[in-house]
């Protein structure tokens, strides 16, 4: 820039570079000046300047000395991730699981409440009351410090946060999540189909972390998708993309059939329950558990075929609470991948197990901070945070 700038743009010009600092700090151990110089192509100066006015606002703090250095040490600072807190929930078939995450996503406290697949909207919004409620109690947050909450539904979603259909929940197609979570904290509240939480939550910090087409499979008690193109999560005009499950032909539905009817002679009470034990016995070499589980994955290639025939993704990932039986999964999916792609490619397992979609909910809440963070206006502290206008539609990562 040449010339003398002007108020405004030296206003502009000292948010930019304070966001570069943070930028090159979240998620980072502690810098001296001169690597966040060096990092962010600012001068000793400048950088200076900027970390002064970061320390005063609370956005970073000092870091302790490292022990056993010989001499003054040198200054070293992160970025101060215990500034604020933001909620991840998912609400699911068999279990509501709340998890609370600092600014640089590391979570902190768990929260874990069993419900079953026949449980109407009145119960499972209690259980979700009760999961929210010790999560919280557990962190020692109130809930008006927690600065975005963001909340994973089996089911199409809306822009305002309300479930448009859900055939796997009953009573849950209508309800309007957002508003009920809503009450429960003080932050914005965003939500989002589970399996395109999942897929972005492997995009974060997953096995997908460095690929940017990618199929994701929710593999569990129930059966979806996401979508990870060009390095981001692809919902689609409608927000439908990868409901690939809804037609018929793709056998998503048929394939959990296949694991619930086992063992055939003696069906268990809760079929959903005898699942694990399928896969262990499959593991042992029980050959009906085996033949359950061969079919359950040619009926799930079916549709994930199509998915990697739309896309042809550098990757597809294994996720949900199958994924710890993913060495029973993975070489039969690649298989059945061979038999009808024209590129078969590379399938990994997720490690996140049942947790990838809460974690994907974080995800979406700390993109909602990093929204409001690169918004016009000033800088805000992080003590004013909740009182900064917020967007009101859905965030894109």
């Amino acid at each position: 820039m040449t010339g003398d700038l002007s108020g405004g743009d030296l206003s502009r010009l000292r948010r930019l570079n304070a966001l570069a600092v943070i930028g090159v700090l979240r998620g980072e151990p502690a810098l001296t000046l001169t690597e966040v110089a060096r990092r962010t192509g600012l001068s000793r100066a400048s950088t200076e300047d900027v970390v002064r006015e970061l320390l005063e606002r609370g956005w970073m703090i000092e870091a302790e000395p490292t022990a056993g250095t010989v001499g003054r040490p040198a200054r070293r600072y992160r970025f101060h991730a215990d500034a604020g807190r933001v909620l991840g929930v998912d609400i699911g078939g068999h279990k509501i699981l709340a998890l609370v995450a600092d600014l640089d996503g590391a979570v902190t406290h768990t929260g874990r409440v069993a419900v079953t697949p026949q449980m109407g909207r009145r119960q499972r919004l209690a259980a979700v009351d009760r999961a929210v409620g010790a999560v919280l109690a557990d962190a020692g947050l109130e809930a008006a410090e927690v600065w975005a909450s963001g909340v994973a539904t089996t089911g199409l979603v809306d822009a305002t946060g309300r479930v448009m259909l859900s055939e796997a929940l009953p009573e849950w197609t209508g309800v309007n999540v957002a508003s009920h979570v809503g009450r429960l904290v003080s932050g914005p509240v965003l939500v989002e189909n589970d399996g395109k939480l999942a897929a972005l939550a492997e995009s974060w910090r997953g096995v997908a972390r460095y690929a940017k087409d990618v199929v994701f499979l929710l593999a569990g008690l129930r059966t979806g998708a996401g979508l990870i193109i060009d390095g981001k999560l692809h919902r689609g005009f409608g927000n439908a993309a990868g409901e690939i499950g809804a037609l018929p032909a793709a056998r998503w539905v048929q394939a959990l059939e296949h694991l619930r009817s086992w063992p055939g002679d003696d069906p268990p009470a809760d079929p959903d329950a005898a699942v694990e034990d399928l896969f262990l016995a499959a593991r042992d070499g029980d050959r009906k558990a085996g033949l359950a589980v061969r079919r359950y994955v040619k009926d799930l290639a079916v549709g994930a075929s199509a998915l990697v025939l739309t896309l042809d993704p550098e990757l597809v990932v294994i996720g949900g609470g199958f994924s710890r039986s993913g060495d029973l999964i993975l070489e039969p999916l690649r298989r059945e991948l061979d038999r009808w792609c024209v590129r078969t490619p590379e399938i990994r397992v997720s490690g996140f197990g049942d947790e990838g979609v809460a974690l994907g909910a974080v995800r979406l809440a700390l993109d909602h901070v990093d929204a409001v963070l690169h918004g016009p206006g000033e800088l805000v502290d992080p003590k004013h945070f909740l009182t900064v206008e917020r967007p009101r539609t859905r965030i894109e990562p």
